[in-house]
Protein backbone atom coordinates (compact mmCIF):
# COMPACT_ATOMS: atom_id res chain seq x y z
CA UNK A 1 0.00 0.00 0.00
CA UNK A 2 1.69 3.10 -1.02
CA UNK A 3 1.76 6.04 1.43
CA UNK A 4 -0.29 8.95 1.81
CA UNK A 5 1.01 12.66 1.07
CA UNK A 6 0.23 14.43 4.72
CA UNK A 7 -1.97 16.93 4.20
CA UNK A 8 -0.03 20.07 5.40
CA UNK A 9 1.66 19.82 1.87
CA UNK A 10 -2.48 20.84 0.55
CA UNK A 11 -2.74 23.32 3.24
CA UNK A 12 0.62 25.15 3.71
CA UNK A 13 1.78 27.12 0.23
CA UNK A 14 5.66 25.53 -0.54
CA UNK A 15 8.59 28.21 -1.02
CA UNK A 16 10.19 26.98 -3.90
CA UNK A 17 14.02 26.38 -3.24
CA UNK A 18 12.98 27.76 -0.12
CA UNK A 19 12.11 31.68 0.31
CA UNK A 20 15.02 32.67 -1.65
CA UNK A 21 15.85 36.19 -2.75
CA UNK A 22 19.79 37.12 -3.48
CA UNK A 23 18.84 40.93 -2.85
CA UNK A 24 18.53 39.94 0.67
CA UNK A 25 21.49 37.66 0.60
CA UNK A 26 19.11 34.75 0.55
CA UNK A 27 20.24 32.47 -2.37
CA UNK A 28 18.11 29.67 -3.84
CA UNK A 29 18.46 26.30 -1.46
CA UNK A 30 20.64 28.15 1.05
CA UNK A 31 20.62 28.29 4.74
CA UNK A 32 19.15 31.60 4.80
CA UNK A 33 16.35 30.80 2.57
CA UNK A 34 15.36 27.75 4.42
CA UNK A 35 15.42 29.80 7.55
CA UNK A 36 13.28 32.69 6.19
CA UNK A 37 10.93 30.07 4.98
CA UNK A 38 10.14 28.66 8.43
CA UNK A 39 10.24 32.24 10.07
CA UNK A 40 7.74 33.13 7.69
CA UNK A 41 5.34 29.49 8.77
CA UNK A 42 6.02 28.02 4.79
CA UNK A 43 6.36 24.76 3.58
CA UNK A 44 10.37 24.10 1.89
CA UNK A 45 10.87 22.42 -1.71
CA UNK A 46 14.62 21.28 -1.96
CA UNK A 47 16.33 19.94 -4.52
CA UNK A 48 19.25 17.51 -4.66
CA UNK A 49 22.64 16.60 -6.52
CA UNK A 50 24.78 14.49 -6.14
CA UNK A 51 28.60 14.45 -5.43
CA UNK A 52 31.62 12.61 -6.45
CA UNK A 53 31.86 10.63 -3.10
CA UNK A 54 27.95 9.73 -3.04
CA UNK A 55 26.59 12.92 -0.46
CA UNK A 56 23.35 14.24 -1.23
CA UNK A 57 23.82 18.30 -1.54
CA UNK A 58 21.12 20.69 -1.64
CA UNK A 59 21.71 22.70 -4.68
CA UNK A 60 19.62 23.01 -8.27
CA UNK A 61 21.38 22.79 -11.19
CA UNK A 62 23.61 19.87 -11.46
CA UNK A 63 26.41 22.51 -13.08
CA UNK A 64 27.70 25.36 -10.65
CA UNK A 65 28.19 28.15 -12.93
CA UNK A 66 24.83 30.28 -12.47
CA UNK A 67 24.48 29.78 -9.07
CA UNK A 68 28.06 30.05 -7.81
CA UNK A 69 31.15 31.60 -8.96
CA UNK A 70 33.16 28.19 -9.35
CA UNK A 71 31.69 26.08 -13.21
CA UNK A 72 31.84 22.56 -14.16
CA UNK A 73 29.69 19.84 -12.90
CA UNK A 74 28.63 19.28 -9.07
CA UNK A 75 29.52 15.27 -8.95
CA UNK A 76 32.53 16.26 -10.19
CA UNK A 77 33.42 17.44 -6.56
CA UNK A 78 33.52 15.93 -2.83
CA UNK A 79 31.21 16.52 0.03
CA UNK A 80 33.83 18.22 1.56
CA UNK A 81 34.88 20.44 -1.61
CA UNK A 82 30.84 21.64 -2.55
CA UNK A 83 30.46 22.29 1.00
CA UNK A 84 33.41 24.81 0.36
CA UNK A 85 31.93 26.26 -2.99
CA UNK A 86 30.32 29.70 -2.12
CA UNK A 87 26.64 30.30 -2.94
CA UNK A 88 26.35 33.33 -5.55
CA UNK A 89 24.56 36.30 -3.36
CA UNK A 90 25.18 34.05 -0.71
CA UNK A 91 26.65 35.54 2.91
CA UNK A 92 30.14 33.37 3.28
CA UNK A 93 27.41 30.75 2.46
CA UNK A 94 28.37 27.30 0.89
CA UNK A 95 26.48 24.33 -0.82
CA UNK A 96 24.70 22.72 2.36
CA UNK A 97 23.84 18.75 2.53
CA UNK A 98 20.84 17.50 2.94
CA UNK A 99 21.51 16.73 6.48
CA UNK A 100 22.16 19.67 7.63
CA UNK A 101 19.13 21.16 5.83
CA UNK A 102 17.43 18.29 8.01
CA UNK A 103 19.30 19.72 11.06
CA UNK A 104 17.77 22.86 10.28
CA UNK A 105 14.34 22.40 9.46
CA UNK A 106 13.34 19.87 12.45
CA UNK A 107 9.98 19.16 11.69
CA UNK A 108 9.00 22.56 11.55
CA UNK A 109 7.60 22.67 8.45
CA UNK A 110 6.78 20.39 5.94
CA UNK A 111 9.97 19.76 3.33
CA UNK A 112 9.07 18.80 -0.21
CA UNK A 113 12.17 17.12 -1.59
CA UNK A 114 12.76 16.77 -5.35
CA UNK A 115 15.80 14.53 -6.55
CA UNK A 116 17.69 15.47 -9.64
CA UNK A 117 17.52 13.22 -12.45
CA UNK A 118 21.08 11.75 -12.72
CA UNK A 119 20.51 9.48 -15.75
CA UNK A 120 20.97 12.31 -18.14
CA UNK A 121 17.69 10.92 -20.19
CA UNK A 122 15.09 10.24 -17.69
CA UNK A 123 16.32 6.44 -17.50
CA UNK A 124 16.82 3.93 -15.03
CA UNK A 125 20.58 4.76 -14.10
CA UNK A 126 19.65 6.28 -10.95
CA UNK A 127 20.52 4.64 -7.66
CA UNK A 128 23.10 6.53 -5.77
CA UNK A 129 21.41 9.83 -5.21
CA UNK A 130 17.96 8.18 -3.90
CA UNK A 131 20.34 5.66 -1.30
CA UNK A 132 21.78 8.86 -0.50
CA UNK A 133 18.34 11.00 0.43
CA UNK A 134 17.15 8.00 2.17
CA UNK A 135 20.21 7.84 4.42
CA UNK A 136 19.59 11.01 5.66
CA UNK A 137 16.47 10.84 6.22
CA UNK A 138 16.56 7.64 8.08
CA UNK A 139 16.18 9.08 11.89
CA UNK A 140 14.18 12.36 10.07
CA UNK A 141 10.83 12.32 12.00
CA UNK A 142 9.26 15.61 10.79
CA UNK A 143 7.09 15.97 7.40
CA UNK A 144 8.71 15.02 4.23
CA UNK A 145 8.21 14.17 0.51
CA UNK A 146 10.19 12.94 -2.36
CA UNK A 147 9.88 13.96 -6.00
CA UNK A 148 11.66 13.72 -8.82
CA UNK A 149 11.07 14.18 -12.45
CA UNK A 150 12.56 10.73 -13.36
CA UNK A 151 10.61 7.84 -12.69
CA UNK A 152 12.87 5.61 -12.14
CA UNK A 153 13.92 7.49 -9.37
CA UNK A 154 10.37 7.66 -8.37
CA UNK A 155 10.31 3.64 -8.36
CA UNK A 156 13.62 3.73 -6.94
CA UNK A 157 12.21 5.91 -3.84
CA UNK A 158 9.58 3.88 -3.20
CA UNK A 159 12.10 0.29 -3.09
CA UNK A 160 14.52 2.25 -0.67
CA UNK A 161 11.83 3.60 1.46
CA UNK A 162 8.40 2.48 0.53
CA UNK A 163 7.15 4.30 3.59
CA UNK A 164 7.81 7.73 2.69
CA UNK A 165 5.16 9.65 0.12
CA UNK A 166 6.97 10.29 -3.12
CA UNK A 167 6.11 11.44 -6.28
CA UNK A 168 6.48 12.57 -10.21
CA UNK A 169 7.36 16.10 -10.63
CA UNK A 170 5.58 16.48 -14.22
CA UNK A 171 5.43 19.32 -17.03
CA UNK A 172 4.15 19.73 -20.50
CA UNK A 173 7.09 18.55 -22.15
CA UNK A 174 7.52 20.77 -25.06
CA UNK A 175 10.70 20.18 -26.39
CA UNK A 176 12.00 23.38 -27.29
CA UNK A 177 11.95 23.55 -23.56
CA UNK A 178 13.58 20.32 -22.81
CA UNK A 179 16.23 20.35 -25.11
CA UNK A 180 18.47 17.87 -22.93
CA UNK A 181 15.79 15.15 -24.17
CA UNK A 182 14.52 13.78 -27.45
CA UNK A 183 11.22 14.74 -28.70
CA UNK A 184 10.33 11.09 -27.91
CA UNK A 185 10.86 10.57 -23.98
CA UNK A 186 9.07 13.94 -24.10
CA UNK A 187 6.48 12.51 -25.96
CA UNK A 188 6.54 9.63 -23.38
CA UNK A 189 6.22 11.38 -20.28
CA UNK A 190 3.85 14.05 -21.24
CA UNK A 191 1.39 12.10 -20.42
CA UNK A 192 2.69 10.63 -16.97
CA UNK A 193 2.14 6.61 -18.17
CA UNK A 194 4.43 5.55 -15.18
CA UNK A 195 2.34 7.15 -12.13
CA UNK A 196 0.98 3.86 -10.78
CA UNK A 197 4.10 1.62 -12.04
CA UNK A 198 6.19 4.03 -9.89
CA UNK A 199 4.03 3.82 -7.29
CA UNK A 200 4.00 7.67 -6.89
CA UNK A 201 0.99 9.38 -4.96
CA UNK A 202 1.20 13.05 -6.13
CA UNK A 203 2.35 14.73 -8.77
CA UNK A 204 3.47 18.50 -9.15
CA UNK A 205 2.80 20.03 -12.38
CA UNK A 206 4.13 22.89 -14.40
CA UNK A 207 1.13 25.72 -13.58
CA UNK A 208 0.56 26.64 -17.14
CA UNK A 209 -0.48 23.27 -18.59
CA UNK A 210 -2.57 22.42 -15.04
CA UNK A 211 -5.59 22.17 -17.63
CA UNK A 212 -3.99 18.94 -19.26
CA UNK A 213 -6.90 16.06 -19.36
CA UNK A 214 -4.50 13.39 -17.59
CA UNK A 215 -3.66 15.83 -15.44
CA UNK A 216 -7.07 16.83 -14.28
CA UNK A 217 -8.10 12.81 -14.33
CA UNK A 218 -6.05 12.18 -11.98
CA UNK A 219 -6.92 14.86 -9.61
CA UNK A 220 -10.35 13.81 -10.39
CA UNK A 221 -9.65 10.66 -9.08
CA UNK A 222 -8.17 11.75 -5.90
CA UNK A 223 -4.27 12.07 -6.56
CA UNK A 224 -3.10 15.61 -4.76
CA UNK A 225 -1.94 17.66 -7.63
CA UNK A 226 0.93 20.45 -6.46
CA UNK A 227 1.84 23.52 -8.96
CA UNK A 228 5.27 24.91 -10.22
CA UNK A 229 6.71 27.72 -10.46
CA UNK A 230 3.99 30.23 -9.11
CA UNK A 231 5.23 33.92 -9.67
CA UNK A 232 2.59 36.00 -8.54
CA UNK A 233 -0.96 36.27 -6.44
CA UNK A 234 -3.04 36.28 -9.61
CA UNK A 235 -1.15 32.93 -11.08
CA UNK A 236 -1.80 31.54 -7.95
CA UNK A 237 -5.50 31.84 -7.96
CA UNK A 238 -5.52 30.59 -12.05
CA UNK A 239 -3.36 27.32 -10.49
CA UNK A 240 -5.60 26.81 -7.51
CA UNK A 241 -9.01 25.99 -9.70
CA UNK A 242 -6.76 23.34 -11.27
CA UNK A 243 -4.24 22.06 -8.34
CA UNK A 244 -4.23 21.37 -4.64
CA UNK A 245 -0.98 24.02 -3.28
CA UNK A 246 1.59 25.95 -5.05
CA UNK A 247 4.93 26.10 -5.00
CA UNK A 248 5.66 30.03 -5.24
CA UNK A 249 8.90 32.41 -5.70
CA UNK A 250 9.19 35.83 -6.67
CA UNK A 251 6.22 36.94 -4.12
CA UNK A 252 4.52 35.90 -0.44
CA UNK A 253 2.14 33.83 -0.52
CA UNK A 254 -0.91 33.81 1.45
CA UNK A 255 -0.89 31.44 4.61
CA UNK A 256 -4.21 29.81 5.30
CA UNK A 257 -6.06 31.72 8.40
Amino acid sequence: MRPTLPAAFLNIPIAHRALHDVADGRPENSRAAIRSAIAAGYGIEIDLQLTSDGQAMVFHDDILDRLTGASGPVKALSHSQARAVPLRGGVDEGIPDLAEVLELVDGQVPLLIEVKDQDGLMGPDVGALEQAAVDALRSYGGLVALMSFNPHSVAELARLAPHLPRGITTSAYDPTEWPELTPAICDHLRDIPDFEGAQACFISHEAYDLTRPRVQSLRDSGVPVLSWTITSAAEEAAARAFADNVTFEGYLSNLPG
